[in-house]
């Protein structure tokens, strides 16, 4: 067994109608001026009226920054700092949204607490000072970013990534509230659901796992691969919305406690450069990097009651449920590029804890078996 070092700090409270609990957690908080992360879909669909009417008849002061969007950038972050500081002694922050609003909102209390730029966050452990309590609420059953330590954040001119962590920038309490999803398009539920299912299985096979990632990414499967085809079928199943918020949720817990791998490493670039979603984007990745992890790792997927060409074919079913884009020539991305997206994957932080080693041309092969 593996040395683990698992430090649970954030309360998640599930169920549906939990969002009317946001006011009493910003109470035990200590929030008087309260910063709303969020997105314009969030505030067109009613949410951060639900969320904020509440506050402000409390007589909180709340102020709602939705200038968020997609794969979020440096950019996105500053816009959001100068509006908090324009407001003045901001003392919590709530990220109301899918994973992009979760990660603005962290990326905004790191520059808003210590200063500088995004960049300098780029790893783990970077501010020396303390943030500001916050709050996470997800609306899509997606990425997880409720439930780790790091705001993923691209450079605004290259769409590089950057995974920006510190404990301190994790959400004080989380409200899994199944209610918030069922106005989410199914091109995103799909989107957002075969991103939390890739996070579930890579983090399982990572070569940083461990007894308690094992234990989160195992249960998100289960969950996951349970609810996926339901809840695409039947919007209305709010049983199957659960299921899919909590295994999104543990599968985000599982990635904080182990990593992920080369479906991920594969997606980032194809994201930068043809501005794919970033599920859709791993999606693509993940049958083929199972594939090929089981090549010589015969043994990883067992836990899971399956082999490697089983579990490929599993997700590939899966997505043919949810419609979801399998070859890389239907999205516009030209042949001749693949060599320069497999330097560019080569780089990428999580294809160092992929459990098969990958190189540049193992990309390429990567690449070269999805387009």
């Amino acid at each position: 067994m593996k040395l683990f070092d698992f430090n649970p700090t954030i309360r998640v409270i599930y169920g549906a109608g939990t969002l009317v609990q946001l006011g009493a957690l910003i109470e035990e908080l200590g929030g008087k001026r309260i910063l709303v992360v969020t997105d314009p879909g969030i505030v067109n669909a009613g949410i951060v009226d639900r969320a904020v009417t509440p506050l402000r008849d409390a007589s909180l002061d709340v102020f709602v920054f939705d200038d968020t969007s997609e794969n979020p950038t440096t950019e996105h972050v500053d816009v959001g700092v100068a509006f908090a500081k324009a407001k003045g002694d901001i003392d919590l922050i709530v990220g109301l949204g899918g994973g992009s609003a979760m990660d603005t909102a962290k990326g905004i209390n790191f520059v808003l607490t210590n200063g500088g730029q995004m960049v300098d966050y780029r790893g783990m452990g970077h501010a020396e000072k303390p943030m500001l309590p916050s709050i996470g609420i997800p609306t899509t059953a997606g990425t997880g970013s409720e439930a780790q330590s790091f705001a993923l954040i691209a450079q605004a001119d290259t769409h590089e990534k950057m995974a920006c962590g510190d404990l301190k920038a994790r959400f004080r309490s989380v409200i899994l509230d199944p209610e918030l999803t069922e106005s989410v398009p199914k091109s995103v539920v799909a989107a957002t659901g075969i991103d939390a299912i890739s996070h579930a299985l890579e983090s399982y096979v990572s070569t940083k796992r461990n007894a308690v990632s094992c234990l989160f990414a195992l249960e998100a499967w289960r969950l996951l691969s349970l609810s996926f085809e339901r809840v695409l079928k039947d919007p209305s199943d709010t049983q199957a919305r659960g299921q899919m918020l909590v295994g999104a949720n543990f599968a985000g817990s599982a990635i904080e406690n182990a990593m992920l791998g080369a479906a991920h490493a594969c997606a980032n670039p194809l994201t930068a450069n043809y501005g794919m979603a970033h599920g859709e984007a791993v999606g693509l990745m993940l049958p083929e990097v199972i594939r090929f992890n089981g090549e010589t790792e015969g043994e990883l997927y067992e836990g899971l009651g399956v082999d490697a060409l089983t579990l490929a074919g599993r997700v590939v079913a899966l997505k043919d449920v949810a419609s979801l884009p399998t070859r890389l020539r239907d999205l516009g991305v030209n042949e001749e590029k693949l060599p320069q997206l497999a330097k560019e994957a080569a780089t990428q932080w999580t294809g160092t804890f992929n459990p098969r080693t990958v190189r540049e041309e193992d990309f390429l092969v990567l690449y070269k078996a999805a387009f």
